[in-house]
């Protein structure tokens, strides 16, 4: 099974993941972090399986409705061909926008008489037992859940059990958690389809894109706004757990939290797609969150609900993607200390106060907690931690760390100079501080370059934001020459690896994705255009099929590995293509 055959539906309460063979291979029930209900990505033989595909198997091929989050698989047998759509709905119901926990299948025949066979068989979360199946009239009950799961279809029962039958007509399909589907299935199916396009297809006319890489853009927000759990405001790392940084590597992480790191960077891409309700959204789950945090100690990743992530722990019975195990639960860097969250924070809410068209947004409380952010932001500066890449061997101070500490403090100076007067020469004293801090502690002479920690010798591919930031002038030759170091000394076969260092399972052996998205537009930034697109069309180039992108990519083989898709990858093509790509004015 490869992640680049994999297609993503969802409706921002729950998502699931379906391969070319028809096969929902991923599904968490009735959230992104709930326990699996569909796992054959981690157990290929007993993860539980709801497949619709050809009675003598074999794969279809997969497409996007266009400019929609609805999957369409195609495929051809010796009798005839047929096509499954997938989606979960999605649209503006009664003023509210209507989001149920139902995963639709619709199949129907194209030419011929195809054979089909629909096996669903879905299992108790980490346990993988088995359910009790219960047959109805025009369902199958499935019994063991905290809730109902119920599969409704026009589909004789006799059928859904790998039965192979002859596709004659249009068949629906639908998986309820909760209530149950009462309405007559055929129209019910049909209407949610068509309001479900119509949705997706209004919030694509309402996206900003760049004149080059347009569909990658689109696939890319429309991708990222899945990983928007709208209940809250939280927004997922990703939509899995455990699939491996790289093959044998150990490298298993649970993503499907909130970091609230990736988040900054999320909202930083749809304000650039120009959506801003995801912002609006997420202020109401920081207050959540800090409003719980004691002196603002912030953990750097929390459960969507915004109560702190569960602990860290393997399951022992799961092989994992390809055999590639461990399979972990929960994550042990909710335990850590990233002082660079401090900064993103800041970052993510500032707009609030420097854009008027947020002013309804404004609140004391909100200034209140931007301004204990980065009063946190400066004390914390130089401080040991474990940083952007969540090092699990002793902590150092991290130069990225206290490059954010600094945003942090800069940005709040630029806020106060508006809504704070007095409290302006506090943040910019505590800006200047850090920033001669980070200059005599990380710039190393000896590699002509800022090191990844103070003291160090390390590239560290993160500081390439120190140009998108505005750390040192654009012109300053040690921002030039730390942006060449990186892109030369972390750079293979045209990807850049984070880092080169041993970080406790060895030296990374695959390219961490976004770090070439950040080349791009820190290259952009300092006028090297030329350089710039041609980084971006080298990255553009490792998209799938579908235009989806994982966490990390093994250049050798150009196989994606990490947990898929990856917000923060497709955060990074978006800032990238912009940069990347000439404005309109220009082209039109």
């Amino acid at each position: 099974m490869l992640l680049e055959e994999l297609g993503l539906i969802g409706n921002c309460q729950f998502s699931a993941l379906v391969g070319r063979s028809g096969e929902v291979v991923w599904c968490c029930l009735p959230r992104f972090d709930s326990e699996p209900v569909f796992s054959t990505l981690l157990d290929a033989q007993n993860g539980g399986r709801f497949s619709i595909g050809p009675a003598e198997g074999g794969p279809g091929e997969s497409t996007y409705v266009e400019n929609t989050n609805i999957l369409e698989t195609t495929f051809k047998t010796g009798s005839g061909s047929f096509r499954v759509l997938d989606f979960a709905p999605r649209f503006v119901q009664h003023d509210r926008m209507f989001r149920p926990t139902q995963l639709y299948r619709i199949v129907e025949p194209l030419d011929g008489t195809p054979r089909v066979r629909v096996v669903c068989e879905p299992r108790l979360g980490w346990s993988k037992a088995a359910p009790i199946r219960q047959n109805g009239s025009n369902h199958v009950q499935f019994e063991g859940y905290e809730s109902q799961l119920r599969l409704t279809s026009d589909i004789p029962v006799s059928f859904l059990c790998g039965q192979p039958f002859t596709l004659t007509e249009r068949r629906h399909l639908v998986l309820t958690w909760g209530a149950p589907v009462e309405e007559p299935l055929r129209s019910l199916s049909e209407r949610f389809l068509s309001e479900t396009q119509r949705y997706w297809q209004r919030w694509v006319k309402g996206c900003n894109i760049p004149p080059l890489y347009q569909a990658a853009v689109i696939r890319s927000g429309l991708a990222l706004k899945l990983h928007c759990f709208e209940d809250t405001g939280a927004i997922v790392a990703a939509m899995t757990t455990s699939i491996p940084e790289a093959p044998g590597s150990g490298r298993t992480w649970d993503y499907r939290y909130c970091w609230l790191r990736d988040a900054y960077y999320s909202l930083g891409a749809f304000r650039i797609l120009g959506h801003f309700d995801e912002l609006e959204s997420f202020l109401h789950y920081l207050m959540n969150v800090a409003g719980g945090a004691q002196d603002m100690e912030l953990s750097p990743l929390y459960a969507i609900d915004g109560s702190r992530a569960p602990e860290e722990r393997i399951l022992e019975n799961w092989p994992g993607y390809g055999g590639n195990g461990p399979v972990r639960v929960g994550n042990a860097a909710g335990a850590h200390t990233q002082n660079d969250v401090f900064g993103e924070m800041v970052l993510a809410l500032v707009p609030v106060f420097l854009d008027e068209r947020f002013r309804g947004d404004r609140s004391k409380a909100t200034l209140k907690l931007i301004e204990r952010l980065a009063r946190k932001a400066i004390s914390v500066a130089g401080k040991p931690d474990a940083g952007i890449w969540e090092y699990r061997t002793e902590w150092k101070p991290q130069t990225f760390s206290s490059l954010m500490c600094w945003a942090a403090a800069d940005r709040m100076a630029r806020v106060a100079s508006v809504h704070a007067p007095n409290l302006e020469q506090e943040f910019r004293h505590g800006a200047e501080q850090i920033r001669e801090k980070i200059i005599a502690n990380a710039w190393s002479a000896e590699m002509n370059s800022f090191a990844g920690s103070f003291g160090g010798r390390d590239l560290d591919a993160s500081l390439l934001q120190m140009a998108y930031l505005r750390f040192l002038p654009l012109g300053d030759e040690r921002l030039h020459k730390t942006i060449d170091a990186i892109h030369h000394g972390l750079s293979m076969d045209g990807w850049l690896y984070r880092y080169r260092l041993d970080d406790g399972f060895g030296s990374p052996i695959v390219a961490f994705i976004i770090c070439n998205f950040w080349l791009v537009e820190a290259l952009s930034d300092l006028g090297r255009k030329a350089e710039a697109k041609e980084i971006m069309d080298h990255s553009h180039a490792a998209l799938s099929a579908l235009g989806l992108l994982s966490e990390d990519y093994e250049t050798a083989n150009r196989r994606m590995w990490g947990n898929f898709p990856q917000a923060y990858s497709h955060v990074g093509l978006i800032h990238a293509a912009f940069a990347a790509s000439p404005r309109w004015p220009d082209v039109l």
